[in-house]
């Protein structure tokens, strides 16, 4: 489908921004929706075009998108803290809005949803594959949101024939990313940084540039189309690489262990003490980070290989450093090349 108007949301983010490069480099017209404050540089570099569009704003969403022949919707409210209708005001409401001002211009042929891994239920997964259905109480608004947004999506595949591919990234990583790894690296320099239990089960890892492919799959795959699929990268790593990697890079010793049982009995006082005095940052232990530290998340990507013919091209160790490297402010080889 090359040379069809795309339309990115989220555009400025990490996801959206990866998925609008490779989308113009794939010869597809595209067009990044963006709100009225956001930095917009790295999109204009680009040469892709720019669509004024808020989901906090739904008189906004029908001008953006008029010409959109394709949507990737990446925007979503992100985050592992506050009340659920904060998340589901942008994640549910809006995408709401946003799908039927899409449909209503007759334009639309395809629709690709970013949705999450964590919609599955907050256990441990060995080979999980999409025929388990998404949890609805999910441990936090982000994920609970996210799974309603899939019924919302099912919904309009079903009764109105919207033509959409679903696709579930797990903890997404790589340059440009400035939330989770920060997070880290403030831990590790303040030696606040503990592994809960012994920090050996797997990661849902899933590199930014593999899950940019697998969306360019969806686009172009009449197979694809109604159905969902698990994205991460080809090789899980544990908890312990993922974070002695990021402690290698920056010359800090590795973190301790803490008891898991520890760890669960003090969460639960921990999440209502900061509820009580409406924190609105996540304190230090939470439900979701007890998940995303000690349970075991491997999903089977066999349908997205099968269908989409997805093969997740970078490993963990190239693209956390991509993502390091990035983040510190170091040049790549082919960087510091070009600038000579």
């Amino acid at each position: 489908m090359p040379g069809k108007t795309v339309l990115v949301t989220g555009a400025t983010g990490l996801v959206g921004t990866c998925v609008a490069r490779k989308l113009r480099d794939a010869g597809y017209r595209v067009q990044a929706m963006v709100r009225r404050d956001s930095n917009r540089d790295v999109l204009q570099q680009m040469g892709v075009e720019l669509v004024e569009g808020d989901l906090a704003d739904v008189e906004s969403l029908p001008g953006a998108v008029q010409d959109a022949e394709v949507v990737v919707h990446a925007a979503a409210h992100i985050g592992d803290w506050g009340p659920a209708e904060k998340y589901r005001a942008i994640n549910v409401a809006a995408l709401e809005h946003l799908l039927n001002a899409a449909m209503r211009t007759g334009k639309l042929e395809r629709w690709i949803q970013i949705s999450s891994l964590g919609v599955y239920p907050a256990r441990h997964h060995y080979g999980t594959d999409e025929s388990t259905p998404p949890s609805l109480t999910g441990l936090d608004g982000y994920t609970r949101t996210k799974a309603e947004a899939e019924v919302l999506l099912r919904q309009h595949i079903e009764e109105q024939g919207l033509r959409a591919v679903i696709l579930r990234p797990g903890f997404i990583y790589g340059p440009g990313e400035r939330h989770s790894i920060p997070r880290v690296i403030e831990k590790l320099e303040d030696g606040s940084m503990k592994f809960i239990g012994p920090g050996d089960k797997l990661l849902n890892n899933t590199y930014v540039g593999n899950l940019a492919d697998a969306v360019l799959l969806a686009i172009d795959n009449e197979a694809a189309i109604g159905e969902t699929f698990n994205i991460r990268d080809e090789r899980l790593v544990t908890r312990e690489e993922y974070i002695n990697t990021i402690a290698d890079y920056l010359g800090k010793p590795h973190p301790k262990h803490v008891p898991e049982w520890l760890a669960r009995i003090l969460v639960g006082p921990i999440e209502r003490f900061a509820k009580r005095r409406g924190a609105t940052e996540a304190p230090l232990l939470t439900q979701a980070r007890i998940k995303f530290m000690t349970l075991n998340l491997d999903y089977s990507i066999a349908k997205a290989k099968k269908v989409l013919g997805y093969e997740p091209q970078v490993d963990f160790r190239e693209g956390i450093l991509e993502a390091l490297d990035d983040l510190i402010g170091k040049q790549t080889p082919d960087e510091a090349a070009a600038a000579t």
